[in-house]
């Protein structure tokens, strides 16, 4: 029993006919009666199933609203009907209980983000700051996020899993603690480390340094969080090999990370070993200047191409387009097709990059 001066809740809903609607929400819906009234004549009752109880009030002045069933197998609850509407006005939908990520077609041009020009963040989910960097979300395929907790110590998070196709959190300024299914214990993620976020991995954010600055890029955009309040984390299990949906969980820490070349002259990058982890889905590395070198253009064919200026300054320039001078807390998301060149670069210029595919 709930603890408290609440025992229960009933979502009300007009029934001016309960000999009528009574057996639609027991025999066909599967509900069972918790309280009726009275007994000779019964006009009123209350029915529970499903996670829900609903009172059935003759008196009620309320529309008779909409009663939604999560099924395993909506098909098989009703015949195939979707949709059903209950003699007292009720419409009840059946739905699939766990629908398969939506990832809509991509559409968009290329967009540009400064931080210089940025309006006021959005406040998001536990108090985060939100800056969105893709704010045509490219057709709703991906979202690209700068969030900040500027005056950092404990956030006020939960234990929580997303429905994704891909997410990957970059450390840009700061530290945060944080916790992952069967990753053991909670860890500090200092700026430049990063990790990939499979499909339905459970974790919680739990406490940031003030001035704390991460970059996210998920796809699709717009996707659901889940919160979890049966599975304490840590979880007491360490599987740092667990399959996620075909993905494995990701910790890369910057100050074990080594160098190597890179897809353009004059830069090397680090690996941050998301490639693997997806078996190709993404790759995300940060790359940093080493010396000069001619411009050399380029274009790519995938789905997603994302640079995200993390320190110094770029001029970026592209086929029939004005340059572009990046600075810090810039971005730039390129459509595929488009030949493009990064020049005048400084000498402290360090980029981080997303693609899809790797």
């Amino acid at each position: 029993m709930p603890s408290g001066p609440v025992h229960d809740a009933h979502v009300v809903l007009p029934c001016p006919d309960l000999a009528s609607a009574l057996p639609f929400f027991v025999d066909r819906l599967g509900m069972r009666v918790v309280t009726i009234r009275p007994a000779d004549s019964p006009r009123y009752a209350v029915v529970a199933g499903h996670g829900l109880q609903l009172a059935l009030d003759p008196d009620a002045a309320v529309a008779p609203g909409l009663v939604r069933l999560r099924c395993d197998d909506p098909d098989a609850v009703a015949g195939g009907v979707r949709t059903l509407t209950a003699p007292n006005g009720t419409v009840v939908e059946l739905v699939d209980a766990d629908p398969p990520v939506v990832v809509p077609q991509r559409h968009g041009d290329l967009v540009v983000s400064r931080a210089a020009q940025a309006g006021g963040a959005a406040t998001g989910r536990a108090g985060m700051q939100y800056r969105d960097l893709i704010p045509d979300r490219h057709g709703g395929r991906f979202i690209a996020s700068h969030i900040a907790i500027p005056d950092g110590g404990p956030v006020p998070d939960y234990v929580h899993f997303h429905k994704i196709r891909f997410q990957m959190i970059f450390c840009r300024r700061g530290w945060v603690k944080v916790v992952y299914e069967d990753q053991g214990e909670p860890f500090v993620m200092q700026a430049g480390d990063c990790v990939l976020q499979p499909p339905r991995i459970r974790h919680r954010v739990l406490e940031a340094s003030p001035g704390l600055e991460v970059v996210e890029v998920t796809c699709p955009a717009d996707h659901e969080t889940h919160a979890d309040a049966e599975l304490p984390l840590p979880n007491g299990r360490v599987d740092p090999d667990r399959d996620f949906e075909g993905q494995r969980f990701v910790r890369h820490i910057a100050a074990e990370a080594t160098w190597g070349a890179w897809r353009l002259p004059g830069f090397e990058a680090r690996d941050l070993g998301i490639a693997e982890a997806t078996a190709g889905l993404a790759g995300v590395r940060v790359a940093r200047r080493t010396g000069a070198a001619p411009p050399l253009g380029w274009a790519h064919a995938g789905e997603l191409l994302f640079l995200f200026v993390l320190d110094g300054s770029v001029s970026f320039r592209a086929d029939g387009r004005r340059a572009e001078a990046l600075v810090a807390g810039d971005s730039v998301s390129v459509p595929p097709g488009l030949v493009h060149v990064l020049a005048d670069a400084s000498d402290d210029l360090t980029l981080l990059e997303v693609a899809l595919p790797a």
